[in-house]
């Protein structure tokens, strides 16, 4: 990975010391997680969202296995490493993790964000780990959809032929 964004790739534990110290600081921390297989413009819009929440923007990004997991077989099409580079990448991105687990409750009770967010094909109510940020105070918030933007229906049309 080229060093002008290898410092945003972190482990679980440098993110949730780098989070504490920007605390410290009065900064304003913005949490997402996703899968980010084929990046496209819908997730860049929506990072770029994310960030405007907030001083500090952490996306957490599901390992290989835990996406082969939720989407099939056939995912990921680029490894976690490869989405990592391009999500670390982004300017509106200041860390990037990956994780392990099936969903981001184990990061988010680690990380204790002030704001989680997640796009607008998803309800406030299926968010995971809405309770633990609610709990101690953060929201919870949903952006909007940018329809036809996704990773599923890129590989569709390629498939397809109609790339």
């Amino acid at each position: 990975m080229p060093a002008a964004y290898a410092g945003k790739l972190k482990t679980l534990d440098e993110v949730v010391a780098v989070v504490r110290d920007l605390r410290r600081h009065g900064k304003r921390v913005v949490f997402t997680n996703g899968c980010f297989d084929l990046l496209h413009h819908g997730h860049v819009r929506y990072l770029d969202q994310a960030k405007r929440l907030g001083d500090v923007l952490v996306v957490a990004i599901n390992s290989d296995a835990s996406v082969r997991a939720l989407k099939g077989p056939d995912r990921p099409v680029m490894s976690h490493e490869e989405r990592s580079e391009l999500i670390a990448a982004l300017a509106a991105v200041d860390y990037v993790l990956i994780f392990e687990e099936l969903d981001p409750e184990k990061v988010i009770r680690a990380l204790e964000p002030d704001l989680l967010v997640k796009g607008g094909d998803w309800s406030v109510d299926q968010v995971a780990g809405r309770q633990i940020v609610e709990g101690r105070g953060g929201r919870v918030c949903t952006l909007p959809y940018v329809e036809g933007a996704s990773s599923s229906r890129l590989l569709r049309r390629i498939r397809e032929g109609k790339g």
